[in-house]
């Protein structure tokens, strides 16, 4: 089940399968609230095995989505 703030959306899912069309919506919503500052990009972290961050980041170029691990 996703959590949001205006900056972040955590991720927690119990299949392998939810993993890509969760991370893809949190990754589109943010991509809008990036688009309006354009000057983030985003991180999308692995906190744990189900457990993700999708947040912005002015440590990723605009226009830029990076994947870290925790």
């Amino acid at each position: 089940m996703p959590t949001a703030t205006a900056d972040h959306i955590e991720i927690r899912v119990e299949s392998a399968f939810q993993i890509e069309e969760r991370l893809n919506s949190a990754v589109k919503d943010l991509q809008a609230l990036a688009v309006r500052a354009g000057t983030h990009g985003i991180l999308v972290t692995r906190l744990e095995p189900g457990h993700f961050r999708v947040s912005l980041s002015d440590q990723v170029p605009f226009g830029v989505t990076r994947e870290s691990t925790f």
